[in-house]
């Protein structure tokens, strides 16, 4: 049995899980409010982002458990990650560090609660959280998504796998960079000041 392949893909669908948890949060919310949540894109990259993200998600949910039932490449795994020695033991540092991943934006998710959201909104009085891991990351949640896309490809090292998290570490890249330009729109000065001091992915070191 591939325990490190079991646990990592166990991690995976708990953290798409968590996902729809948070958007089903969200708008249950805002009903009780009588408002009416954003969650999903309203702009036109992100709503092609969109089309690109769910056959992306689906690949990167089903793949490692493609890679627990196959024997040989493309879809199973090389015979280098099934050997032993020094592979073996990165990918079990790989599965606790995704596992670290997980619980990691459980927490991001705790604190923003009801001010999370997929995409960039435009709503009166949007909270700007500056707190907590967003003190020091502007984008924590994505830092850790990429994180456990790294963890992913070093434990299912797949074409496939490789390809798909290739493509979603440049969506990433891009949608951060999207939702700062929308933030210092809205949010000017007080952003502003926050971009200085803070890093997108990881702290700034002064």
């Amino acid at each position: 049995m591939d325990i490190p392949g079991t646990l990592l893909a166990a991690t995976i669908c708990s953290y798409w899980i968590g996902v729809g948890a948070m958007i089903v949060h969200v708008r249950r919310h805002a009903r009780r409010h009588s408002r009416r949540a954003v969650v999903l894109p309203q702009q036109s990259l992100e709503r092609l982002m969109g089309l690109i993200w769910l056959p992306l998600v689906a690949a990167w949910v089903a793949l490692p458990w493609f890679a627990l039932s196959r024997t040989s490449p493309p879809l199973g795994l090389p015979a280098f990650a099934l050997a032993g020695g020094a592979y073996a033991a990165l990918r079990w540092v790989a599965t606790v560090l995704a596992l670290a991943c997980l619980a990691a934006t459980i927490k991001c998710w705790a604190r923003m609660g009801k001010d999370w959201r997929m995409a960039v909104t435009r709503e009166p009085d949007q909270a700007l959280i500056m707190d907590g891991m967003f003190s020091r990351v502007r984008h924590p949640i994505y830092a850790f998504s990429i994180l456990l896309m790294l963890c992913t490809m070093l434990v299912v090292p797949t074409l496939p796998m490789l390809g798909i998290g290739v493509i979603h570490i440049a969506l990433m890249m891009l949608k951060a960079r999207n939702e700062e330009r929308h933030l210092l729109a809205d949010h000017g000065d007080d952003y502003a000041h926050y971009l200085a001091r803070t890093g997108r992915f990881l702290p700034r070191l002064r």
